[in-house]
């Protein structure tokens, strides 16, 4: 919703109401990052010795400080080594741990339909009781 105002344009000397012109800015995009060159801003940062000269750096590449301590870290952790954009979301999950959650799945499903089951066994039992029908365990084919 944008919100324009009216704004007076004399011509002629006639003067008249010209909408006003608002201006759209595009959403910006997220900047990536080579590899080749966060080392080579570390290394420069790394061997700076005066005061002032890593902020000259950070204004002269359009940088920030967190740049620095986020590239910093992946560095510690040889994060560095690897691509050169660093993936997003979760990671694979390697085949056992598929399996495992599949079979976690499976098993709260069937706890699901064990528990509907024994529900509907309870209600048949307490009908038949009701009517005076006597069922047989077809475990021990013994009355119950």
């Amino acid at each position: 919703m944008s919100h324009s105002k009216a704004v007076k344009i004399t011509l002629n000397g006639q003067s008249k109401l010209a909408p006003h012109d608002t201006e759209v800015v595009p959403k910006a995009k997220r900047r990536l990052f080579s590899v080749v060159y966060k080392k080579r801003i570390l290394a420069e940062v790394d061997g700076c010795t005066e005061a002032g000269q890593i902020g000259s750096i950070l204004r002269r590449e359009g940088l920030y400080s967190s740049h620095l301590s986020t590239w910093r870290r992946q560095r510690e952790r040889d994060e560095l080594e690897g691509a050169s954009v660093p993936s997003r979301g979760r990671s694979a999950k390697s085949e056992a741990e598929q399996e495992l959650s599949r079979l976690r799945q499976e098993n709260e499903r069937l706890q699901h339909r064990l528990a509907q089951a024994e529900a509907i066994i309870d209600v048949q039992k307490k009908v038949s009781q009701l009517i005076g029908l006597t069922l047989t365990d077809s475990r021990t084919d013994g009355p119950k």
